[in-house]
C-alpha cells in the first residue's frame, strides 16, 4: 500500500514570508504476515514561493490582509486548491510571534491555507524544525557525530543539536539580524528592548535616531557573538546572557564537533558581502561578518546545510508530521483536531493503584472558570497487556474523565504501545456506543505538549499528527 499526500508550510519570519508545498510518501514497511507499519517513507519538495519581506501594519501588528494576498498569490502560482492540501503547518516565527494579533493571524491563516492546516510557533518547535529543515540532523547523522545548528533570522537565534541525527537538545536565543534596524536617513531606527539592555550593561552609548556608526554597531555585534558563542559553551556566561534566552539555552553537556547555520544571516556567513553593510536596513551584515571573524568556525567544524534561508519554512511544510501507528480506534469522522493539550502519566502514575488519582489530578490543570478543557491523556501503556487490564484501564479512564464526557468532550488516548485498537473498542463498548473515542498508537508526548489530528490517510488506517511543545510565546 502506498499513498501521497500533500503538505504545505508556511513561515510567517520576523524578516521573511515563504511558502512551500511538499509530497509525503506514505508506506506500509511491514510484511504480509505482521501488523501494517506505516511510515513516511518519501518527503519531495513540489513547490517554493518567492521570498517576501513579511508585512508589518505597525511595530506591533502584522499588515494581515497583505499576508492572505501573499499567500492567496502564491497558491494560485502553484496552480493548487486548498482543498487539495492534506496537512502541514502554518508557522509564525520570530519577532512576529510576539506581535498582538499573532494568534489571531495564525488562526486565521490555517483556515484560508487548508482546512487541515495547523497554526503553530514556540521557539522549541523552531529549533527542531529549522534543524531538519536545514538537514543538520541528517549531517550529524552521516558523520556519526554531533551538530549544533544556529537559525539566526531577523529577531531570534534558534539552536538545536542533533547527535548522530537524533535530536538531544533545544534552546534559543534573542538574537537576530533586524533587532537593530537602519532607516534611509543613515540613522537608528529601531532597537529592541534585550539590545538595549545589552549595550548598556556593556556601557556601549547607542539610541534610536542617531546617526549610523559602523564602528559602534560592530561593538554591541560583537557582544551579540559572544552570546552566541556563550550558549555553545565557548564563553563564560555572563549576567547578559541570562537577559537574553528566550525561553532555555541547551546544556553544556554536549561534545560539539560540528555546526551548521541557517535563517536570513546564515547565507551571509557561508557568501559575505563587504560592500554596503547596510544595504539590508538592520545589522544582519555585521552579525554575519562577526560570526566569521570570531573563533566559533575554529573551534567546531563547519557545513553548509542543504537548506539556509528556506529551512524553517522546509521543515515546516515536510518535517512537522509524523505518523500515527496502524492499529488506532475512532468511531466516527471528527477531524481534525486542533491545539489539543496533553496530560502524560509516568510509569508510576499510571500503575494499577495510582492511575485514577493521576488522571484526575492532571485533568484539574485544563479545567477553567468550572469547566472542563478537551484533553488528551498519554499513557505508555506497559502495565496494560491481557484483556483484563485493558477492561480495567477502560473503566478506570472512563471514571476518571466524567468532566470530560460531561462537556461532551472527545475521549482522546495516545498510547506509546501497540494496545490502541483494543483499548478505543473497549472504551466505546464500555460508553455504550453513545460518546467519541479516539485512540491512537506510537506516539510519544510530554505534559504540556498540544497536538493537532488531521484526517485520517491511507485508508483509513492511520493518522497524521502534529506534535508542538509551545503554542505561542508570551
Amino acid at each position: 500500500m502506498k499513498e501521497i499526500i500533500t503538505s504545505v508550510g508556511i513561515d510567517i519570519g520576523t524578516t521573511t514570508t515563504q511558502l512551500i508545498l511538499s509530497r509525503l510518501h506514505i508506506e506500509n514497511i511491514a510484511s504480509m504476515f505482521q501488523v501494517p507499519k506505516i511510515n513516511i517513507v518519501d518527503r519531495e519538495i513540489i513547490y517554493r514561493s518567492n521570498i517576501y519581506f513579511t508585512p508589518l501594519s505597525s511595530r506591533t501588528e502584522i499588515d494581515a490582509d497583505k499576508l492572505k494576498q501573499i499567500i492567496l498569490a502564491e497558491y494560485k502560482n502553484a496552480k493548487i486548491k486548498t482543498d487539495e492540501i492534506n496537512t502541514g503547518a502554518v508557522i509564525i516565527t520570530g519577532e512576529t510571534s510576539r506581535k498582538k494579533n499573532a494568534e489571531a493571524v495564525a488562526k486565521a491563516f490555517a483556515e484560508i491555507a487548508g482546512s487541515f492546516v495547523v497554526a503553530t510557533a514556540g521557539p522549541d518547535l523552531e529549533s527542531i524544525i529549522a534543524g531538519r529543515g536545514a538537514g543538520a540532523d541528517k549531517i550529524s547523522e552521516e558523520k556519526h557525530s554531533t551538530v549544533v545548528h544556529f537559525d539566526i533570522g531577523g529577531g531570534t537565534t534558534n539552536i538545536s543539536v542533533f547527535k548522530k541525527g537524533e535530536l538531544v537538545d533545544t534552546g534559543c536565543l534573542d538574537i537576530g539580524g533586524r533587532l537593530i534596524k537602519i532607516n534611509s536617513r543613515g540613522c537608528i531606527d529601531y532597537i529592541a528592548p534585550k539590545i538595549m539592555t545589552l549595550a548598556n550593561k556593556k556601557n556601549i552609548e547607542i539610541y534610536e535616531g542617531m546617526p549610523v556608526s559602523t564602528a559602534l554597531l560592530e561593538k554591541i555585534v560583537f557582544e551579540m557573538v559572544n552570546i552566541l558563542k556563550m550558549s555553545a559553551g565557548l564563553s563564560i556566561q555572563d549576567d547578559s546572557f541570562a537577559d537574553i534566552i528566550t525561553n532555555h539555552n541547551i546544556s553544556k553537556e554536549h561534545n560539539i564537533e560540528y555546526v551548521t547555520f541557517s535563517g536570513g544571516v546564515a547565507d551571509l556567513v557561508y557568501e559575505p558581502e563587504n560592500e554596503d553593510v547596510f544595504k539590508y536596513g538592520d545589522i544582519g551584515v555585521l552579525l554575519a561578518q562577526g560570526i566569521i571573524k570570531s573563533d566559533i568556525l575554529e573551534k567546531f567544524r563547519p557545513v553548509k546545510p542543504i537548506e539556509t534561508i528556506r529551512a524553517t519554512v522546509i521543515g515546516a511544510g515536510a518535517h512537522t508530521v509524523n505518523i500515527s501507528g496502524s492499529t488506532i480506534f475512532y468511531n466516527r469522522h471528527f477531524f481534525p483536531l486542533k491545539n489539543i493539550p496533553i496530560i502524560k502519566l509516568s510509569l508510576k502514575e499510571e500503575k494499577k493503584e495510582n492511575i485514577f488519582k493521576s488522571i484526575k489530578r492532571k485533568l484539574k490543570w485544563y479545567k477553567f472558570e468550572g469547566e472542563q478543557h478537551q484533553v488528551a491523556i498519554a499513557l505508555h501503556g506497559d502495565s496494560y497487556s491481557s484483556f483484563n487490564d485493558i477492561k480495567y484501564l477502560s473503566e478506570t479512564i472512563i471514571e476518571a474523565a466524567k468532566e470530560v464526557r460531561k462537556h461532551n468532550g472527545i475521549i482522546i488516548i495516545l498510547v506509546e504501545k501497540d494496545i490502541a485498537k483494543a483499548l478505543g473498542q473497549t472504551l466505546y463498548c464500555d460508553l455504550e456506543c453513545n460518546h467519541d473515542v479516539l485512540c491512537v498508537d506510537s506516539i510519544s508526548v510530554d505534559n504540556g505538549d498540544y497536538i493537532d489530528i488531521g484526517n485520517p490517510v491511507a485508508d483509513g488506517n492511520v493518522i497524521p499528527v502534529i506534535i508542538k511543545t509551545l503554542i505561542f510565546k508570551t
